[in-house]
């Protein structure tokens, strides 16, 4: 079964230092039909302005993972931690027990472009802990790279949940084949481009849930990016 998350059916705001679309329900959007797929609870695609982000906030017993595309964007947590995450880098911060950080753009001219996930941990209370990785764009290149898993695999970012997220990128015709093991499930989020997942058409920013498929097959139609949520 294969479930289609169009863009334009996100929930969206537009507070003007921040315009953001929301695929499940976040802040003040809520829809009783879009809480979350699996361990995967927020997926959020974020453009902030110049000079501007989000002030020192606090979570608790949260996985998240930042993907940058575009621009730059300033970490600053609790922790002691304090880096500037770049198109390529992804970011990892297990909240656990409680953190409090902050998210800017430090560029004075350039909005920063980036997706902002979330994932429920297997257990309440892990000590908090940040990973920040470069991942080399080759690794993509038609095929999926692992960037975090529950054990740090193949230098991925180390989440605590039984998920793996893979990012691809596919020229134009390419494809890539990939089974699902009995009882996972999948989520696909189209960063860029246009593909076809098991003859569904996706576009920029479209996702799918996909549960009791044993394989999928995702062809690009256009030069495509996305990620893939491998979830229990």
């Amino acid at each position: 079964m294969i479930q289609i998350r169009h863009a334009n059916d996100r929930g969206h705001a537009d507070h003007g230092w921040l315009n953001t679309y929301h695929t499940f329900s976040f802040a003040d959007y809520y829809d009783p039909e879009q809480t979350g797929f699996r361990s995967l609870l927020v997926i959020n695609e974020d453009r902030v302005q110049p000079g501007q982000g989000f002030g020192t906030h606090g979570h608790e017993d949260m996985e998240t993972i930042s993907y940058v595309l575009s621009g730059a964007l300033q970490h600053k947590d609790s922790m002691g931690n304090g880096s500037v995450l770049r198109p390529g880098e992804l970011q990892r911060i297990s909240a656990g027990t409680g953190i409090r950080h902050s998210e800017f753009n430090p560029s004075p001219t350039d909005p920063v472009h980036f997706y902002q996930i979330w994932l429920t941990p297997d257990r309440p209370g892990h000590k908090p802990s940040y990973e920040q990785r470069q991942f080399d764009p080759a690794g993509k290149a038609g095929k999926l790279l692992l960037v975090a898993s529950p054990d740090g695999h193949d230098g991925s970012l180390t989440i605590h949940q039984n998920a793996r997220v893979y990012l691809a990128a596919l020229n134009a015709g390419e494809s890539i084949a990939t089974t699902l093991a009995p009882g996972r499930h999948t989520w696909l989020q189209v960063t860029r481009g246009k593909v076809v997942l098991n003859g569904h058409n996706l576009a920029t920013s479209d996702g799918a849930a996909i549960s009791t498929e044993t394989h999928l097959e995702i062809r690009s139609q256009t030069d495509s990016e996305f990620i893939l949520f491998d979830l229990p």
